[in-house]
């Protein structure tokens, strides 16, 4: 059994330890707000938190996450009101299909935990998610209108 502290909650699961997270979110806690892209921790949209650090779940072993705690989408807002990523996403409308949307503001939320006030150059080094849709440069005015809140 694996010990996981996932939004809050302590879970015991019964899983492979090499069961990459995405799946044990997906499948084993019904969390399906992190998206399965690429599998292979290219495209982020499985993006998680884990100690508050960004981290692709596709190619994460469950294994090395037991014991530390991991946010996903679904926990990222407090006490029912969103995380002013989720804010500026919503005040700005970036989405347009959104598949990569869930991934891309957990990487923006850890980017602004670390970096309060990014400029163009480190954004573009930290946010790496890919967007098929093209919603980049809405991307960018909201994590630069989300550092503003």
């Amino acid at each position: 059994m694996t010990r996981l502290a996932v939004n809050g909650q302590v879970h015991e699961i019964a899983a492979d330890p090499d069961t990459p997270l995405l799946w044990v979110l997906r499948e084993e806690l019904g969390l399906t707000g992190t998206k399965y892209g690429c599998g292979i921790s290219e495209c982020g949209a499985c993006t998680v938190h884990v100690d508050g650090e960004a981290v692709r779940s596709c190619a994460t072993p469950v294994s090395t996450v037991e014991g530390r705690a991991i946010t996903t989408i679904e926990g990222l807002a407090t006490n029912g009101i969103l995380h002013r990523v989720q804010q500026a996403w919503l005040d700005l409308d970036v989405p347009q299909c959104g598949y990569c949307q869930s991934g891309m503001i957990m990487a923006v939320a850890a980017l602004l935990h670390e970096k309060p006030g990014p400029s163009d150059a480190e954004i573009d080094a930290a946010i790496t998610n890919i967007c098929r849709c093209g919603t980049l440069p809405r991307v960018r005015a909201a994590i630069h209108h989300a550092a503003g809140l």
